[in-house]
């Protein structure tokens, strides 16, 4: 592993701390010496994490006194655009097919070994380990890009998926009622990839992202439907109702 994915996981790791309140906000950190012993790293990489988490707003630095927990949870979080489902399903498309492109050239057998554990979690789990799996499954192929911006980014776009409210109920609604195909949309993803295929890398995630987008626009017509029909059976009712008094 690269340092600077190791940075990137070990900061990941403090986030997890702080969010399972082994770190409250407004605390003090324990230093670079202790952090390093716990997480089996060098006290250089905790330095890096502590930077890359005081960049989105976990942490705050104070020099000659120490590292804090920020009192908010995530400037980042904070700053979600007031984005759709569809939007953020067009930016993945995008970035992501271009991710398992270059992810094609780069990427490790354990990587490749630790996608294929992946899926079967994807088609074994609950629900939820199957959503979480999903996600590592994106942010590996990200981090096999080795392009810190591109992990960056996509990142970013699955906290939209699961901070924003009705992103997230959309993604909920679609994935959960379509597991057999996402399963399979990704295997195709791991084939290329374990094949070193930067085109039908590309070519398979672009496929998954189209299904999904077709997979909304169903949806968002039933449900515009089923509201349809509930106001016309509401005033079915009151008409019923008016008629019976008259």
């Amino acid at each position: 592993m690269s340092s600077k994915r190791l940075f990137q996981s070990v900061a990941e790791q403090i986030a997890e701390l702080i969010d399972e309140g082994a770190y409250r906000p407004g605390t003090r950190l324990p230093g670079e010496r202790e952090l390093a012993e716990k997480l089996g790293v060098s006290r250089v990489t905790i330095r890096e994490a502590e930077i890359a988490l005081q960049a989105i707003g976990r942490l705050e630095i104070k020099t000659g006194s120490g590292v804090y927990v920020s009192e908010k949870k995530s400037v980042i979080g904070e700053a979600l655009p007031n984005a759709s489902a569809f939007e953020v399903t067009e930016a993945r498309l995008l970035v992501e097919s271009e991710a398992a492109a270059l992810a094609a050239h780069n990427i490790s057998d354990e990587a490749v070994a630790k996608l294929g554990e992946l899926i079967e979690q994807m088609r074994t789990g609950t629900p939820k380990e199957a959503d979480e799996a999903d996600e590592q499954f994106h942010i590996t192929i990200a981090e096999a890009s080795n392009n810190a911006a591109m992990v960056h980014t996509i990142q970013s776009l699955w906290r939209m998926r699961e901070d924003i409210p009705e992103v997230k109920a959309t993604y909920q609604s679609v994935c959960i009622h379509d597991a057999e195909s996402r399963t399979e949309e990704h295997r195709a993803v791991f084939d290329a990839l374990r094949d070193r295929d930067p085109a039908r890398a590309r070519a398979a995630m672009r496929e998954h992202f189209h299904r999904l987008l077709e997979n909304m626009l169903e949806a968002t017509e039933r449900k515009a439907l089923e509201e349809v029909q509930q106001q016309a059976s509401q005033s079915r009712e009151r008409f019923m109702a008016a008629a019976k008094i008259g």
